[in-house]
């Protein structure tokens, strides 16, 4: 069974997502044990936006879940996600951006990552994705939609640690996907093993995102 999404969509849609975050660098070769993560961790007080022109995912499942966080003032808050899981997947030409607003003297900093850009694309393994918004054409294979999140069995499982998801809540699942002109914002990344081939980071003054 196939089936193809297009266009925008909010987290309540729960729709497939496939991006790494900026924090992805420091852990590239990091194995997280049986692709499960020990520990939640705080989101920061900026989301990144992502685009790729293509992902390739194995072992996939979707479910909602709640991120903690800050603002940037440093008040605690609370983001309603859909966390995708990939047991694994590619990227090719993939480009990250945040912007980081009202530094002193200079305004606006962005910063933008790109990898995957040449003949090999990025890389990753037991990959946790906290979105909050999606664009892509997308075709699953062999998807199951209104699962238990608990029972997803074909992805690398829940996050577990002190994730704020419900087990008996909404899920869907599929052997694989496949996504194209992927544009999407999120609040983390999780990876057991992430590979950037090609890497390139770089700082500029001003507001210059991936989209």
């Amino acid at each position: 069974m196939e089936s193809q999404v297009r266009g925008g969509t909010r987290w309540k849609r729960f729709a497939v997502v496939m991006v790494p975050s900026v924090a992805a660098t420091a852990a590239i070769g990091v194995a997280l044990a049986q692709g499960a993560l020990a520990a939640s961790f705080s989101v920061s007080g900026q989301s990144f936006k992502v685009t790729a022109d293509r992902v390739e995912g194995t072992g996939f499942s979707q479910y909602g879940a709640l991120d903690q966080g800050y603002t940037l003032d440093g008040q605690k808050t609370v983001h309603p996600v859909a966390v995708s899981a990939f047991k694994s997947a590619t990227l090719k030409n993939m480009c990250q951006s945040v912007v980081t607003p009202n530094i002193p003297l200079l305004g606006s900093v962005s910063l933008k990552l790109t990898a995957g850009t040449g003949d090999t694309p990025a890389e990753a393994d037991n990959l946790y994705i906290d979105v909050a918004d999606l664009a892509a054409d997308a075709t699953f294979k062999n998807i199951d939609i209104g699962v238990a999140a608990k029972d997803a069995s074909k992805g690398p499982g829940m996050k577990g640690g002190g994730e704020q998801a419900n087990p008996f809540g909404f899920a869907q699942q599929a052997d694989s996907v496949t996504l194209t002109d992927v544009k999407q914002t999120a609040w983390a990344t999780t990876a057991g093993t992430f590979k950037l081939s090609g890497l390139h980071m770089s700082l500029s003054t001003g507001v210059k995102e991936c989209y």
